[in-house]
């Protein structure tokens, strides 16, 4: 599967702009949402061919988004990585539970984010 559109979900702005100006230094569309909320509620109209999506938002948690996405038909086959500056073991468990396909620490680098995406 080629990634060409990628969702960027994190509540922070500061996160939101650095991933999105990461992502497009490497030739990627990005669409970036502040919420887990506003993911499952425009995923299916974006159609992203990935999710990146932060593990701890208020509201609708990162894990709780993948969840909802995976259980839409819509949008149940679109990938999803999560970050979190503090990843933790248990978070790659509960990640692949929901359905994530992975879990990255932040800062992402982009070396680590480009050798998960062509694993997809």
């Amino acid at each position: 599967m080629a990634i060409e559109k990628v969702l960027i979900v994190d509540d922070s702005t500061t996160d939101r702009f650095y991933l999105t100006e990461l992502l497009e230094s490497e030739g990627f569309q990005v669409v970036a949402l502040e919420s887990g909320e506003a993911c499952v509620e425009k995923a299916s109209d974006i159609k992203p061919d990935l999710v990146i999506m932060d593990i701890i938002m208020a509201g609708l948690s990162g894990f709780q988004a993948t969840r909802a996405l995976n259980k839409d038909p819509e949008t149940a086959n679109i990938p999803v990585i999560l970050c979190s500056g503090k990843l933790q073991v248990t978070d790659h468990t509960w990640a692949a539970k929901m359905g994530a396909k992975d879990c990255i620490q932040k800062p992402i680098a982009i070396a680590e984010l480009k050798e998960l995406i062509a694993k997809l």
